[in-house]
């Protein structure tokens, strides 16, 4: 007899966009209810996710059974690209909200709950993304949140990573030497798979969303020693660092790390202060102030800013 009994549904796994986005190993499930997975190069088998982050891009498409949309979100590593499909009615109204103020400029902070998906290139690459399943847009506070939780299952994974580099490749070493059990199976796979895992890029990452939790800007060639790993630590941490931002500085920072030349965008000024807890308008005005009264930045063409020599 052929069971109709769904297979339980898999926890929603929190990761960083940079930790999902290098991944190109996947597990298709066997019977109809059988979950299927992304595995990353730390080893956490991904069939859902709740990642955040700023909205960065968002597409709609007529199609003939309706509209879909597309979009990103832009978290402190990188980006994850999720899609609303015209079968998905009960997500449409509230999409097409988000599309319009997307549309007329406005900027925000979404939280999704998604399936993993991937399709296969013609040369055989792997690219992923996320089918929706939830969404909703969140404050500072809740980002912030994130940012600390994520932090601290990336560090957990790292960790036991790095601890399965000494041991047996097999589950029953790595049980008995301590590993959590949802992590043995995608390990394996993992440390099978991928041969150029660069747990510094990880760490880096970490710092980076720490720095945005706690409303400073890093530089990339900190020493990655600075990360606090234990979670109490960099709650209390973020807390205390908790003071008003001064959005001049971040603008101003954001234009020294990223001008190439031909200045920084209007939209990524904005977005670095939205994410270090600055609201929109604040940020919008800020600009303004320093380009218009102080004069120490200057646009030289729409829409992009230098720093006045």
């Amino acid at each position: 007899m052929i069971s109709n009994t769904r297979a339980k549904r898999q926890t929603a796994i929190r990761l960083f966009a940079q930790e999902f986005s290098e991944s190109n190993l996947t597990e298709q499930g066997m019977g109809e209810y059988d979950p299927s997975f992304v595995i990353t190069k730390l080893g956490i088998k991904v069939n859902r996710a709740l990642f955040c982050g700023v909205i960065d891009r968002l597409e709609k498409r007529e199609g003939d059974n309706g509209p879909s949309f597309n979009g990103q979100l832009r978290d402190p590593t990188g980006v994850n690209r999720f899609n609303v499909a015209s079968f998905q009615p009960e997500l449409q109204p509230e999409m097409e909200e988000l599309f319009a103020r997307f549309e007329s400029g406005d900027r925000f902070l979404m939280a999704i709950v998604g399936k993993s998906r991937w399709f296969e290139g013609d040369e055989g690459g792997i690219f992923t993304s996320f089918r929706v399943e939830e969404f909703t847009v969140i404050d500072q506070e809740s980002y912030m949140n994130w940012l600390i939780d994520t932090s601290d299952a990336t560090l957990r994974r790292l960790k036991f990573y790095e601890l399965s580099l000494d041991m047996e490749l097999n589950k029953d070493s790595m049980i008995s030497s301590g590993m959590p059990i949802e992590l043995v199976d995608g390990t394996i796979l993992a440390r099978q798979h991928y041969s150029n895992v660069d747990s510094e890029t990880y760490r880096l990452g970490i710092l980076k969303a720490l720095s945005r939790a706690s409303g400073r800007m890093v530089d990339e060639t900190l020493e990655n020693d600075n990360i606090v790993l234990d979670k109490d630590e960099i709650t209390e941490q973020v807390k205390n660092d908790k003071t008003e931002t001064n959005p001049a500085d971040i603008i101003l920072e954001t234009i020294k790390r990223y001008d190439t030349g031909i200045g920084v965008e209007y939209d990524k000024l904005v977005e670095s202060c939205t994410l270090s807890g600055v609201s929109r308008e604040t940020a919008e005005d800020c600009i303004e102030d320093l380009r218009d009264v102080q004069g120490q930045i200057l646009e030289p063409r729409f829409g992009f800013f230098r720093i006045l020599e």
